[in-house]
């Protein structure tokens, strides 16, 4: 299994959002249908009720976060979620910064980057999953 597929398998999951890109509020909507649990951070500066404003504001005890951030670098998310104990961290495909790249290779921390999360999580008919299959065949998945 692929550790892009092996991602999804945890029960809980922070999500990191500044509302820029739409596919994360779906990836949100999506984990709690699986019956996940989601903690939102949102850094949008207006966030949504029951969100929380700041990394440090998470409870301990979450397996993974994903990032999905493009008004500040997410790289400094990275590092707030690093001392949260979180160890694997999926960065919303487009988001990578030099910075984050540094940081994974540097980092223990478990990172996949270069990839849209719905592409894993999404089902039935839709851009999501025309994107899955074309990503398969051309090898990128």
């Amino acid at each position: 299994m692929l550790d892009q597929e092996s991602f999804w398998d945890a029960d809980i999951f922070a999500v990191i959002t500044d509302k820029t890109k739409p596919a994360i509020k779906l990836t949100i909507d999506e984990l709690a249908s699986r019956g996940k649990k989601v903690y939102v951070v949102d850094m949008s500066g207006k966030p949504d009720q029951g969100a929380f404003q700041s990394i440090s504001e998470l409870p301990t005890g979450i397996e993974s976060a994903i990032i999905g951030l493009t008004k500040t670098n997410p790289a400094d998310a990275m590092a707030d979620l690093e001392k949260k104990g979180i160890q694997k961290l999926w960065i919303h495909w487009r988001t990578e910064t030099p910075e984050v790249k540094k940081r994974c290779i540097e980092s223990k921390i478990q990172c996949i980057t270069g990839r849209c999360p719905m592409m894993y999580l999404s089902h039935g008919f839709g851009i999501h999953t025309m994107h899955r299959g074309i990503a398969k065949l051309c090898g990128k998945y």
